[in-house]
């Protein structure tokens, strides 16, 4: 083989790595890198242990979140009721325990199975009634969001957070720290380990089970994978209910980070979770995107978050970056698609 015949052969190769969803990891990992050391020599406060395990905290939520909001974009769908799900789980949580006096571990499943429910109906109008995924999860948005303002008026007579005062023991979900009882220099607390074992199941789901296949299929060509004899509306409900379960799970963790559930608190955090899922790569056409990614663009979002209000921006620029952020990751992922 000639000279030119290598370089012929080998060009669309390296074309293709630039193209791959493994340069848009390398790239969303390198822009993390490159903000945290920015804000390290921008600020002798960003660099400090108590910072930065506040830095890991505010990610373990948002990224759980993000986590369930993956499986969904990958369909080409969208859930905009993820925040809203999470107060009405760690709502429907804080009662079990304090109110019905269920034991931690049983109120815990109350607020997974809760979050699991809403994820269900939305499966369910959009894959059986044809909605549209926007409306559909908007409607349940404010659905969730009522019901999160209703439970606690119907049980105490006003709208209030629920306090776990008598329950200390829930607060150490989060806020205890098993790696630190046995490496008391590096008080890693347990909400990281939730949020790294959140991450290896789901990547387990996305990349080995026939569920995560069917997940990208559906993604790539809806109208394919139905031909091809799959229940396209049962695997898109299941879809949905994984992402529910997952917003449960970001509703135990908030309500034991707090020892509280806040009825208002869910409001915004969708956005968060979608711009996570969209810079760590995963396409908004569908039939693409890694839990790996997701992971890189929850810690991009909240240390830019931290980095900037210790920096002393107003929360408004804040937003503004931030959106400008989410928008520069999406052109990014359709020049890739062109180029493709």
């Amino acid at each position: 083989m000639t000279t030119t015949e290598n370089t012929a052969t080998t060009a669309p190769a390296k074309r293709s790595l630039f193209r791959s969803e493994a340069a848009q990891k390398l790239l969303a990992f390198g822009a993390l890198i490159v903000i945290f050391i920015f804000f390290s020599l921008a600020s002798p406060y960003f660099l400090t242990k108590d910072n930065v395990i506040g830095i890991l905290l505010a990610t373990a939520v948002n990224g759980v979140l993000a986590l369930g909001v993956t499986f969904v974009i990958i369909t080409a769908g969208i859930d905009l009721s993820v925040g809203t799900v999470m107060t009405l789980g760690a709502m429907t949580t804080a009662v079990s325990i304090t109110v019905w006096g269920l034991p931690i571990p049983l109120g815990i499943l109350v607020g997974l199975l809760t979050g699991m429910l809403a994820g269900a109906i939305n499966g369910v109008v959009i894959a059986r009634m044809k909605i549209p995924p926007f409306v559909a999860t908007l409607g349940m948005m404010m659905i969730a969001r009522g019901l999160a303002l209703v439970i606690p008026a119907a049980i105490f007579g006003s709208v209030r957070p629920v306090y776990f005062n008598d329950h200390p023991l829930f607060g150490q979900i989060m806020m205890g720290s098993l790696v630190g009882k046995l490496l008391p220099s590096l008080p890693i607390p347990n909400a990281v380990l939730i949020l790294f074992g959140a991450a290896l199941v789901a990547a387990f789901l996305l990349a080995k089970t026939v569920f995560g296949r069917y997940t990208v299929a559906m993604g790539s060509n809806e109208e394919a994978t139905r031909l091809s004899g799959i229940n396209v509306a049962n695997w898109k409900t299941l879809v949905y209910a994984v992402g529910g379960l997952f917003s449960g799970l970001a509703g135990v963790m908030i309500a034991s980070r707090l020892s509280s559930a806040q009825p208002g608190l869910g409001a915004g955090y969708e956005l968060d979770a979608i711009a996570a899922v969209v810079i760590g790569g995963t396409s908004l056409s569908g039939g693409e995107g890694t839990i790996l990614g997701t992971l890189i663009g929850a810690f991009i979002i909240s240390t830019l978050t931290n980095g900037l209000r210790i920096l002393g921006v107003p929360q408004e620029w804040q937003f503004v970056i931030t959106g400008v952020i989410v928008i520069l990751a999406v052109y990014l992922d359709i020049l890739r698609r062109r180029a493709r």
